[in-house]
C-alpha cells in the first residue's frame, strides 16, 4: 500500500477491520450492526453530515430537509437497532401519519389518501364511484399479495441471480405465483384493470416513481409499494437526517468510528484481495473488507482506483433512473390546505416521461410537494409562524444528464415559473418571488459522482432490472456494496435493507475467511507501508 506521506506507519495504529466508504444509509446500517458484532468499524465520509442523500439545506436560516422524506417498512429500522441492542424510539421521536398524502389534479380534483382502509375506500368512493372502490379493493388485495411474495425471498434476501432462483425461493409448489407478480406487464397497463377512472390510474402508477422509474416501462410488479404505504406512513421529527443521526449515534454506541471531511483516493489490492484504503489526505488504513455506500457506477469509473474498476459493472447512462429538480423552499403558501406529503398531478402523464425520455424537464410535470411544517412536532419549534412561511421540498422528475448538460440559470429560471405556474393551476400559491434553493442534477452529479444526478441507481425497467442490480458481494474478495443503487433496490427501507445484507455478507465471509484461510484477524491485517515521497 503506498502513501503519500514520508513516513512508515505501523498498522496496528492505523487498521480497522471493516472500512465503510460513505455513510449513507446503508453505510450506516452496516457500521452500526457490524460494530454491535464487535468488528472494529471506520466510516469515511466525504461530506460534513452522515445520511447521504438524508441531508438538510438551509434557506434564510431555516433546515429543510433535503432528501427523502416518506417512512414507511419502520419493522426494517426496529429489527436492525434491536439487532445493535437498542430500541429505535430511544434515538428518533416518531409517530403515525394519519393521512398518507393529499393528491391534486385540479382546483377541483382532489384525493386524500388515509391510513385507515375503510376510510380510504370513502374516499375512493365520493372521488370516483362504486367501481373504482371495487377495483381499488382487489388492486390492495393483488398488491399485498405481491409483497407477502417478495418481501422474504426478494426485498431481504440477497440478491437472486436469476429469475429461476426466486421461484426456488418462493417454492417450487408456488410457481404459479411467479405469474401473478406481473414482472412481464408495464405497471401503467396492469392499473388500468383495476381503475377505470384514469386519475386513480395515474395516483397508483406514481408509485414507480419512488424507485425513479417510469410507470409506462416498470413491471406491474411495482404495485407491491402500495402495500408498503398501506402498512404505515411514520413522521420522524427531523425529518429522515435525523433517523441518519441516530443510525450513526447507534454504531458509535457500539464503537464505530467515523471520519467526516476525507475521501478514499483507491482501494488497494494484495494477491487480489481488499487490503487496505488510502485516503485523500494520505492517510492509510489497512483492511481486509470493504463496504462502498457510494453508487457501483463510481467503481467501475475508477474513482475508488484502479485496481477495482472490474468489480462492478457500470450503469449505462440509458438505464439509470429518473433525477430530478428539487426546490429547497421557506415561503408562504395559500388557497391549498396542505398536508405533510401532497401530490399535484400533470394533465398529460405519458408526455411528462416521454419529454423526460428525451432528455428534456417536462413542460407540465407532476409536482411533489413535502411540507415540512405540516403535523410537525410542536417541540420542534414550526416554521409557519410570524412571517407565514413553512419549509417546503418541491420535487419535479428529470433525465439523469447532470454530467452531459448544463442547467443554467435561464433554465433554472424557467423552470422555477414552470413549477410555479403548474401548482396554481391546482390551486397553491407560492409565494413570488420565492426564496429557495434549486438543486439540478448538476448538483446531484458533484455531490454523487458517475450516477449523472440519478437518485435511485438503475431503472427499474422492464422484468430483468431487479436481476440486474448489483449485490452485495462484488468480483474481488473483500469488497462490498451497499446503499440504494444495490440490490434490493431505492428508498430508505431497501437501503437499509442492503446495509444490513452486506453486513451479513462481511460477517459470513469474515467467519469463513478466518476458519479456512487464515487471512483476518479482529485487529486487521498486519502490512509494512512503504516510504515515498510526496508525489507517490
Amino acid at each position: 500500500m503506498i502513501c503519500k506521506r514520508q513516513i512508515t506507519i505501523e498498522m496496528s495504529s492505523m487498521s480497522s477491520e471493516v472500512v465503510i466508504i460513505g455513510a449513507g444509509i446503508g453505510g450506516l446500517v452496516s457500521a452500526a450492526l457490524l460494530a454491535a458484532r464487535g468488528h472494529s468499524v471506520t466510516v469515511i465520509e466525504k461530506e460534513s453530515w452522515a445520511g447521504g442523500k438524508a441531508r438538510s439545506v438551509y434557506v434564510d436560516d431555516a433546515r429543510v430537509d433535503g432528501g427523502p422524506t416518506v417512512f414507511t417498512l419502520r419493522d426494517v429500522f426496529d429489527e436492525i437497532f434491536q439487532s445493535a441492542g437498542e430500541n429505535l424510539e430511544n434515538f428518533i421521536s416518531i409517530r403515525p401519519a394519519e393521512v398518507l398524502a393529499r393528491h391534486a389534479w385540479n382546483q377541483e380534483d382532489r384525493l386524500d389518501l388515509y391510513a385507515d382502509q375503510m376510510r380510504c375506500e370513502d374516499q375512493i368512493g365520493l372521488f370516483a364511484g362504486a367501481k373504482s372502490v371495487e377495483g381499488y379493493r382487489r388492486f390492495r388485495k393483488q398488491s399485498q399479495k405481491i409483497y407477502e411474495s417478495l418481501n422474504q425471498t426478494m426485498m431481504r434476501a440477497s440478491k437472486p441471480k436469476t429469475p429461476f432462483n426466486l421461484i426456488y425461493r418462493m417454492g417450487l409448489s408456488k410457481i404459479s405465483d411467479f405469474s401473478g407478480l406481473h414482472p412481464y406487464r408495464s405497471l401503467w397497463t396492469v392499473l388500468g384493470e383495476f381503475f377505470p377512472d384514469q386519475r386513480l390510474r395515474q395516483l397508483f402508477a406514481r408509485y414507480s416513481t419512488y424507485c425513479g422509474s417510469s410507470p409506462f416501462k416498470s413491471p406491474a410488479t411495482l404495485m407491491l409499494i402500495a402495500h408498503v404505504e398501506a402498512l404505515g406512513v411514520w413522521l420522524i421529527d427531523g425529518g429522515i437526517a435525523a433517523l441518519a443521526d441516530g443510525l450513526k449515534r447507534l454504531g458509535e454506541k457500539n464503537g464505530a468510528t467515523f471520519r467526516f471531511g476525507t475521501s478514499v483516493d483507491r482501494i488497494e489490492l494484495k494477491k487480489g484481495r481488499v487490503s487496505g484504503v488510502v485516503l485523500s489526505d494520505g492517510d492509510c488504513i489497512a483492511s481486509s473488507f470493504v463496504i462502498s455506500n457510494a453508487d457501483p457506477s463510481s467503481i467501475h469509473n475508477g474513482l475508488l482506483g484502479p485496481s477495482v474498476r472490474k468489480a462492478v459493472t457500470a450503469t449505462k447512462g440509458k438505464n439509470r433512473s429518473l433525477s430530478a429538480l428539487v426546490w429547497y423552499a421557506n415561503g408562504r403558501t395559500s388557497n391549498f390546505p396542505l398536508k405533510r406529503h401532497n401530490v399535484f398531478f400533470s394533465e398529460d402523464y405519458q408526455a411528462e416521461f416521454s419529454q423526460i425520455e428525451k432528455d428534456k424537464v417536462p413542460d407540465n410535470p407532476t409536482i411533489y410537494v413535502c411540507a415540512q411544517d405540516q403535523n410537525a412536532s410542536d417541540r420542534l419549534g414550526k416554521t409557519k409562524t410570524g412571517n407565514g412561511r413553512e419549509r417546503l421540498q418541491v420535487i419535479v422528475n428529470a433525465p439523469a444528464n447532470g454530467d452531459r448538460y448544463n442547467y443554467s440559470a435561464k433554465e433554472k429560471e424557467r423552470c422555477t415559473r414552470v413549477m410555479i405556474k403548474s401548482l396554481a393551476r391546482c390551486g397553491l400559491e407560492l409565494e413570488d418571488p420565492l426564496p429557495h434553493r434549486l438543486a439540478t442534477p448538476n448538483e446531484f452529479e458533484k455531490l454523487w459522482p458517475s450516477t449523472g444526478g440519478a437518485l435511485y441507481g438503475r431503472a427499474t425497467h422492464g422484468w430483468a432490472a431487479s436481476f440486474l442490480r448489483p449485490g452485495a458481494r462484488t468480483k474481488i474478495p473483500g469488497l462490498y456494496c451497499a446503499g440504494g443503487s444495490t440490490h434490493p433496490g431505492a428508498g430508505v427501507p431497501m437501503a437499509a435493507l442492503s446495509g444490513q445484507i452486506a453486513a451479513n455478507t462481511v460477517t459470513r465471509d469474515h467467519t469463513s475467511t478466518k476458519k479456512f484461510h487464515q487471512v483476518a484477524t479482529d485487529g486487521g491485517t498486519s502490512m509494512q507501508l512503504a516510504k515515498m515521497d510526496d508525489t507517490g
